[in-house]
């Protein structure tokens, strides 16, 4: 079963990151009806949500080739003596765009600099999608000894992060959202 949770705030996908890996939960089930001690397993994956208005891909003027070229189609003489129509390549990539839609060629580039910037951000778009979902898969070791934090509710209550030791008597609290003190002991044994 996948849950998805959204956590918003300053630094959030930098504290966020110390929570990926697999967890351990040591629990009396309650669908159990010999009351018998079960152990589950969760793995977290954490992936950045980039806003809409984000580029992610930014162009170098020396990146492109911009072509001009005479226009087609009815627009009356104008369109057949000058050159407005524009195709921009981006070279490394090999994406075009072009547009002959106004009759001014700054219009023209301006549009198609939309075009391929759109066209860019979508190729980037595809290729952190295949990268997540790279991660995402290489998260499927979920078993005992993988685990990077236990939740243990009985027969003693505690939750003990394995890369850290850090240790907290509360597993309550840690299951309700408390988890600051196990992200900057983390990130501050991440730092040594």
């Amino acid at each position: 079963m996948l849950q998805e949770s959204r956590v918003d705030g300053e630094y959030a996908f930098g504290y966020a990151k110390s929570e990926v890996g697999a967890h351990r939960l040591v629990r009396i089930s309650p669908f159990d009806s010999n009351k018998r001690r079960h152990t589950s397993f969760a793995s977290v994956a954490v992936i950045p949500i980039l806003g809409d208005g984000f580029s992610h891909v930014h162009i170098n003027e020396s990146d492109l080739r911009i072509e001009r070229f005479r226009s087609g189609g009815a627009g009356g003489q104008h369109a057949n003596t000058t050159e407005s129509a524009v195709r921009i390549t981006h070279i490394p990539t090999g994406v075009t765009a072009s547009c002959q839609n106004e009759r001014s060629q700054h219009q023209n580039k301006a549009s198609a600099m939309c075009v391929l910037q759109s066209r860019l951000d979508q190729l980037e778009s595809e290729r952190r999608a295949v990268a997540n979902a790279e991660h995402t898969q290489s998260l499927t070791d979920i078993n005992f000894g993988s685990q990077i934090r236990s939740y243990v509710l009985h027969p003693y209550r505690m939750v003990k992060d394995h890369r850290t030791d850090h240790e907290v008597s509360d597993p309550d609290s840690v299951l309700q959202g408390a988890l600051d003190g196990f992200m900057l002991s983390f990130l501050s044994a991440s730092l040594d």
